[in-house]
């Protein structure tokens, strides 16, 4: 899957959303909509582990459930991400993925600034 062509086909759903609801997609509604994915995962998770109500769904519907917020918060990320102009390719590479030689050599892991 390709980061970017993933994001394009999300804001352009994003966008279309935006227009049919009036809705002002300005900083603050990029970061509480993220926010709002998150609980809706939250809840999800809490369904599954039987910590929760189920709303009478089954456990291949929580599954389910769990599986689309899981969707929903990645697709919002990406938005954010988008809207703030920011490369997730770049920032990935350099907060996670710098970590692959550390990964070989355990003693790296200590010395290795971020």
């Amino acid at each position: 899957m390709d980061l970017h062509a993933l994001t394009d086909q999300v804001e352009q759903i994003s966008h279309v959303y935006a227009q049919r609801f009036g809705i002002d997609r300005d900083d603050t509604w990029f970061l509480l909509k993220l926010q709002e994915e998150v609980g809706e995962l939250t809840q999800a998770q809490l369904m599954r582990d039987g910590q929760a109500r189920t709303k009478g769904l089954t456990p291949d519907e929580l599954d389910a459930a769990f599986r689309s917020e899981v969707a929903d918060v990645l697709c919002q990320t990406l938005l954010l991400a988008r809207h703030h102009g920011i490369d997730l390719d770049a920032e990935v590479e350099r907060k996670w993925l710098v970590w692959r030689d550390a990964l070989a050599s355990p003693e790296a892991v200590a010395t290795h600034e971020r």
